[in-house]
């Protein structure tokens, strides 16, 4: 590590804060020993909030229909050889009858921007999974809604809500979406989300096409500066019915160095180690919590549509993936010497 690298490592562990042109520097020329002081930083403030816990939560993808189109998602409203499905209030319902006796506490609905569920439908849901389960947190991932729908999905039970910002740089935005989406109406959605009471998730994808150093330096700024609740970092996976489809993956590495950065960055944070690490890395969910992550989030989805929520090339969705393999997945995170727990695990805003 070169004196200047040392001196931003030293900077950001001291202040939690770099500006952007650092943010770059460090982006563009770490090393793997940087990479490891960066972790064993990380680690330390992890342990320092939240010990060797790692929060579990059940996701349940309720549904592949999304009226977007943006260039990296497999589930595009412009890919025709999607097999699309919906779950019902019934299905979805069953999903949480099963997680909460497998001993999850928390279940997060995600889904494409489905005209279908209207704030009526997911309202009814929402509530009624609150009603059943009272001492559940619900979590939604449900794209861009207008600030009146975000206050009833609030006022119905929501507790959390995670909206990847994606990329906090307009132009860069523009290159990986359409032209009716913009990242100024991202950035709005977030405030409202935040204004409104729920804990609030970002995040953005690592090695996503046209991305640069300078991008993630952005990126980086920004969760320092908004503070999330929560913040979903993982690699850029390629799907090949997409205009990016022949694009490289993200670099896992990269993606363990930046979840250091953003424990750093802000110590409190609920930091995933994502389904994505986990499927380009065969230890990659292990990695992500040593490098300063805390929450995973098993598929409770039903099996038979596991497969069709295709967002990239070879999701996981099996395995250590599958909440109903939750003993194996416990096996794994307690041989890096971490424990899985059940409980809501809301953010320590105390700490």
């Amino acid at each position: 590590m070169n004196e200047k690298l040392r001196q931003l490592v030293q900077k950001l562990c001291e202040q939690h804060s770099l500006t952007i042109d650092e943010y770059e520097y460090l982006v563009r020329e770490y090393t793997p020993h940087t990479a490891e002081v960066l972790r064993e930083k990380a680690v330390e403030l992890r342990r320092g909030v939240y010990g060797d816990d790692v929060y579990i939560r059940g996701l349940i993808e309720i549904s592949n229909y999304c009226k977007n189109d943006c260039y990296y998602c497999g589930i595009r409203r412009s890919n025709r050889k999607c097999d699309r499905y919906r779950l019902t209030k019934e299905d979805i319902l069953l999903c949480c009858e099963e997680g909460y006796r497998l001993g999850f506490r928390t279940f997060v609905l995600q889904g494409g921007e489905d005209m279908h569920f209207s704030d009526i439908v997911l309202c009814d849901i929402v509530s009624s999974i609150k009603a059943r389960y009272p001492d559940c947190a619900v979590t939604l991932s449900m794209g861009e809604r207008s600030r009146e729908s975000y206050e009833k999905l609030y006022k119905a039970g929501a507790d959390r809500y995670l909206l990847r910002h994606e990329t906090a740089d307009a132009d860069h935005y523009a290159k990986l979406h359409p032209e009716e989406l913009t990242l100024e109406n991202r950035l709005e959605c977030l405030e409202n989300l935040r204004d409104i009471g729920y804990q609030v998730g970002c995040g953005f994808m690592v090695g996503s096409p046209y991305q640069t150093p300078r991008h993630i330096a952005c990126d980086l700024k920004f969760i320092e500066k908004f503070k999330p609740d929560m913040c979903g970092v993982g690699p850029f996976i390629p799907h090949k019915d997409t205009p990016f489809g022949e694009f490289p993956a993200g670099d896992a590495e990269l993606v363990c160095m930046l979840l250091s950065v953003i424990r750093i960055i802000h110590p409190s944070v609920l930091l995933p180690s994502t389904t994505a690490l986990g499927s380009i890395h065969p230890t990659g969910r292990e990695q992500g919590i040593l490098s300063g992550a805390n929450v995973v989030m098993p598929n409770l989805s039903p099996e038979n549509v596991r497969k069709k929520y295709m967002l990239y090339n070879g999701k996981a969705s099996d395995g250590a993936e599958a909440a109903q393999c939750k003993e194996e997945l416990e096996k794994r995170i307690a041989s890096v010497g971490y424990r899985v727990v059940t409980h809501r695990g809301d953010i320590k805003k105390n700490s």
